[in-house]
């Protein structure tokens, strides 16, 4: 089975210029509200609504003071005269096609025309643009606009201007142009439907006629959706119309066997459900996410060309887009995110009016006047001069992990993408590999595919290599007793390993407490940075004995350090033993009570006068250094035996 996605498929120019300014101002303010879905699609005005961004349908749903963002569709000029009433900040989303519709429709308005609109009744891109006017007619068919003659609603010498729906159907729009032309003597004809639209339709077109099973995705409420499931209809005997991959029955599609198909979507419809789709009809077929999904308006300038490098200056900087002059007639401007693919770039630190910048022409349209330029293109051509030399020269790159994927992390260096597989990434198999996304990190290039833009990286390489070249040092210069930092990377029930610097050594459980413990855990954990010093040697073996605890920290010390033969110590009772019981002195140290020694007169157990865990004093009548033990009394105490005269 061969599955093809429309070059056209996915969000259109003026859709990605909305989402775009919602997801930037999203993160200026704490609430954005929208006035009217943003876009007609329910699982995109969802994620954005996780970001902060409210849809209010009504303007009284809307705080005074607040931020507004206008939807893509437009709305009439009312509204804005009402947000402005209510002392609300305005950013302005409308996609600029249709904004050129508002200004046609309120000049021909004012000049005394008729306003005449071609398009869905009640779609709000039509109530905006009638909201241009006091008054306008909207008619959804030909025959609609037959009528109105008919019955009189339009007269022949009517002055008549007539715009579209940016998403108007070509095949309805050029009946209706042609019937206006017949029959009005004063019409003023507004080809206002997007170039992308005309694109997107003409694409489905071929591709229906050339696939066995169509498949259409986009929201129920899309106009433009509806249409290429229409046109699909008429030339494609299967045609599946979905607004997700979860409704896409795998099943049924496959049934169609060897028979291509086709893969189209609405200028609403987001790349990532496209990709979903996709993803589920073939496994194998790769798609480039992005601008492979755009609509990509038919170049029209000589001048400036889709690719072009080209040169000119800042003249204004917002939260979303850099205005840039070109010399030309044309308004160009580069969005926010195709400045940079460094997460940590800081527009107000790196582009300032009056600016000379570079960069690459991605889409000229002259409909509106608009050219979109993208700096961090220019970057990456750069880039991968750079990035080529680093592998065949088997150079260090320096990038910032951008983002985390399935299959492990992605970073940018030199304006360039590069994959770094989970297993290359040096992050241990049971850790997350989200701690290094925003971080820098040093990688080798170990593959580059120029054709596909594939370029793979190995973070690990980096590590094992310095590893060694520090585990070669260590060797050269170790010796018993060397001290060294290190982290414990391991626990088992006889010790634990430990890494001082490109090679592992062990603390044998023995050495790490002076007390007895049952498992080094007690002790240490992994990931804990410890002191250790050498203890051992087996270079023959690359073997290395470490120790942990310390001299001064040895408890006999520290008892022989306060204490003497003589003095008075307080003492907690541990254990008994037919021939009397142990006592704690300080940690690590015991000395034994002597049965004769617990009382001042004859006692047959020591438990008859004497408590676990009780506190006592008693004095210190021997202490034996080579064996490490100490005798102790309480009837010393009672009776005064040994005190000075």
């Amino acid at each position: 089975m061969m599955v093809r996605v429309a070059k056209t498929a996915g969000f259109c120019f003026g859709v990605r210029r909305a989402v775009n300014m919602a997801e930037e101002l999203a993160k200026q303010h704490d609430v954005l509200y929208c006035y009217g879905e943003i876009i007609h699609n329910t699982h995109e005005i969802d994620r954005l609504a996780a970001q902060g961004v409210r849809t209010a349908l009504t303007i009284d749903e809307i705080p005074d003071g607040a931020h507004v963002l206008i939807r893509a569709h437009g709305v009439p000029q009312s509204v804005y005269q009402a947000f402005a009433a209510k002392g609300c900040q305005v950013s302005d989303a409308t996609c600029p096609f249709v904004a050129k519709i508002h200004r046609i429709v309120a000049e021909e308005y004012s000049a005394g025309r008729k306003i005449i609109i071609l398009g869905s009744a009640g779609h709000p891109e039509i109530v905006g643009i009638a909201g241009w006017c006091q008054e306008a007619m909207v008619f959804e068919t030909p025959e609609e606009l037959t009528a109105a003659f008919s019955e009189g609603k339009l007269a022949s010498d009517d002055p008549l201007s007539v715009v579209g729906q940016t998403t108007l159907n070509r095949a309805l729009w050029d009946i209706s142009v042609k019937i206006l032309k017949k029959r009005c003597t004063n019409c003023k004809i507004f080809d206002t439907i997007c170039n992308a639209t005309d694109e997107r339709q003409a694409e489905a077109r071929l591709l229906a006629g050339e696939s066995g099973c169509m498949i259409v995705i986009g929201d129920k409420k899309s106009s433009n959706t509806k249409r290429l499931y229409e046109i699909s209809k008429t030339l494609c005997p299967h045609v599946f119309y979905i607004e997700d991959a979860a409704e896409l029955k795998a099943d049924e599609i496959t049934r169609f066997g060897h028979h291509a198909v086709g893969i189209t979507a609405g200028a609403s419809t987001p790349a990532w459900i496209i990709k979903e789709v996709s993803n589920m009809m073939s496994e194998e077929m790769k798609i480039e996410t992005g601008e492979d999904f755009a609509a990509m308006l038919e170049e029209s300038l000589k001048s400036i060309k889709n690719g072009e490098k080209v040169t000119g200056t800042v003249i204004a900087v917002s939260p979303t887009e850099v205005q840039v002059d070109l010399g030309a007639k044309q308004t160009a401007y580069i969005p926010i995110d195709e400045l940079s693919d460094d997460p940590s770039y800081k527009v107000e630190e790196n582009i300032h009016p009056g600016d000379e910048i570079e960069a690459v022409v991605v889409r000229v349209n002259d409909g509106e006047g608009l050219i979109s330029l993208s700096k961090k293109r220019v970057d990456q051509l750069k880039g991968w001069e750079t990035i080529e030399a680093a592998k065949e020269e088997h150079t260090i790159v320096e990038g910032v992990i951008v983002e985390e994927n399935r299959g492990g992390v992605v970073a940018t260096a030199f304006g360039v993408r590069v994959f770094i597989p989970a297993s290359q990434t040096g992050v241990p198999k049971d850790e997350s590999m989200a701690k290094l996304v925003k971080t820098k990190q040093s990688f080798y290039i170990t593959e580059i595919n120029r054709q596909r833009k594939r370029v793979v990286g190995s973070i690990r390489a980096v590590q094992q290599e310095a590893r060694k070249a520090a585990a070669e040092k260590i060797w050269e210069t170790i010796e018993v007793g060397n001290e060294y930092e290190g982290t414990v990377k391991s626990l088992t029930s006889y010790g634990a390993f430990v890494d001082i610097g490109g090679v592992d050594g062990m603390i044998h459980i023995s050495e790490l407490s002076w007390g007895r413990i049952k498992h080094p855990s007690e002790v240490v954990s992994i990931g804990d940075t410890v002191k250790v010093y050498v203890i051992g040697l087996d270079k023959e073996n690359k073997k290395i004995s470490l120790g942990y605890k310390r001299e001064e920290d040895n408890p006999w010390n520290i008892f022989t350090s306060q204490y003497a033969v003589g003095d008075t110590a307080k003492v907690k009772i541990l254990k008994f033993m037919p021939f009397g019981a142990f006592a704690e002195i300080v940690p690590g140290v015991d000395g034994l009570i002597h049965i004769s020694q617990i009382a001042d007169h004859r006692i047959a157990k020591a438990d008859e006068t004497l408590s676990v865990g009780e506190e006592v004093d008693a004095k210190i009548i021997d202490i034996n250094d080579e064996k490490k033990k100490v005798s102790l009394s309480i009837r010393a105490l009672l009776t005064g035996e040994g005190d000075e005269e």
